[in-house]
């Protein structure tokens, strides 16, 4: 990229550009969540079939990521930040508008293509701002997902308590974000290609030290889509609690990583990214055992929050490293994204097949062995606090082309 002087003032204001945009992207995906019957009960589609739909998104993401860093390469990185997120907060409004099954499958794979597009191209701007501040931020600015999913959620909750037609709900939507995204968009850092830089390729297999990390994220996502889904069903199946209180488990598990993730940057700093994931493993790891040998209520809500404590950095983590492990970090970012919606795409259903043919107990113990991975693959995140200029440095200010 083109080494274009920032100062700390200028990248500390990006930071929070970049903070706010993943804060519309995790909106855009709560509204959505919350009126998933709606659109079921519009399109005519059966469970069975909404299943089948809901594969799309992740369809979408995993064949648009790679075509983020050729599009932030030729725009320059704001402009394709800015057109990306206002194709995906626009793209809420496709699936609530499907009459029947092929177009709902249609809406979702552009839902999920322009979803993966703006996750790689945010995920890269928030690392070069990491690199410049020369401090951890990737925890809160995933944390900031959350936040706004939280909130995208609450407002959609609403919304269906209203009785609202989700048409209109997610039209109102789309126009509110999209006019909060773009307004972000305007300060984050404007990186703009070098002269003799080469473009990225269109499609390419990412780095084998991607690979290695998106295994990390692959451990984490999948006990955290696992614990989403399957919570509520385990109190209340498992352990015979009202509809309620499980619900109140799933809330808690959300919370829980959200808050995680907002603190989670002091940590990484004073301890760094390696000894960070190891210790977030164990306590995965303890949460699942939780879990598993739970004979009361109290005690699965319990492992569940330390579940969601020890996997909220890991995800984070993992796209930082990957933006600093190798000449693409575009690359690089989506092959970690790519394995970890996968991952968050796979888990549901495994451990309901499991469960099928088992028992929940037995899911969740797969689900606590992956939880084990992290602490023993932690290593493979070593090196990426190295790479990151020290606070304070020359580096920390002033770019140079992008690592």
């Amino acid at each position: 990229m083109s080494a274009v002087v920032y100062g700390q003032r200028e990248v500390r204001r990006a930071r929070y550009a970049v903070a706010a945009v993943f804060a519309v992207h995790g909106a855009v995906t709560g509204s959505f969540a919350t009126r998933v019957p709606w659109i079921q009960d519009h399109a005519g589609v059966s469970a069975g079939q909404l299943g089948l739909a809901l594969a799309f998104p992740a369809l979408g993401a995993s064949v648009a990521m790679p075509l983020a860093g050729g599009i932030s390469h030729r725009f320059g990185a704001r402009t394709a930040l800015r057109g990306l997120m206002a194709l995906w907060t626009l793209a809420l409004v496709l699936p609530s508008l499907a009459p029947d099954l092929l177009t709902l499958c249609l809406a979702l794979f552009t839902y999920g293509a322009t979803a993966g597009m703006a996750d790689v191209a945010m995920n890269a701007l928030g690392v070069e701002v990491e690199n410049r501040l020369g401090r951890s931020i990737m925890s809160g600015l995933h944390g900031m997902w959350s936040v706004g999913a939280l909130v995208g959620s609450a407002a959609g909750t609403l919304a269906a308590h209203l009785g609202a037609d989700a048409r209109l709900h997610h039209l109102l939507a789309a126009a509110v974000l999209t006019l909060l995204g773009l307004t972000a968009c305007t300060w984050v850092l404007d990186l703009q290609p070098a002269e003799d830089e080469e473009p990225p390729p269109r499609f390419a297999l990412p780095p084998r030290s991607a690979l290695l990390i998106g295994a990390v994220g692959f451990c984490a996502v999948f006990a955290e889509g696992a614990s989403l889904d399957w919570s509520a069903v385990y109190l209340e199946d498992r352990l015979e609690t009202s509809a309620g209180l499980a619900a109140a488990c799933t809330t808690g598990f959300t919370l829980t990583m959200a808050v995680a993730r907002i603190a989670g940057d002091k940590v990484v700093d004073r301890f760094g990214s390696v000894r960070t994931v190891r210790v977030s493993g164990v306590l995965a790891a303890l949460g699942g055992l939780l879990v598993v040998a739970a004979g009361h209520p109290a005690v699965a809500m319990a492992g569940f929050a330390l579940m969601g404590l020890g996997i909220a950095v890991v995800v984070p983590l993992c796209f930082a490293a990957a933006g600093r492990s190798g000449p693409n970090p575009s690359q690089a970012i989506a092959g970690v994204a790519t394995i970890t919606y996968t991952s968050g795409l796979v888990a549901p259903s495994a451990i309901g097949g499991l469960a099928q043919a088992t028992s929940l107990v037995v899911s969740f113990g797969l689900v606590t062995f992956l939880a084990c991975g992290l602490a023993v693959f932690a290593g493979v995140l070593r090196g990426s606090d190295h790479d990151r200029p020290k606070a304070g440095s020359p580096d920390a200010a002033v770019p140079g082309p992008r690592p």
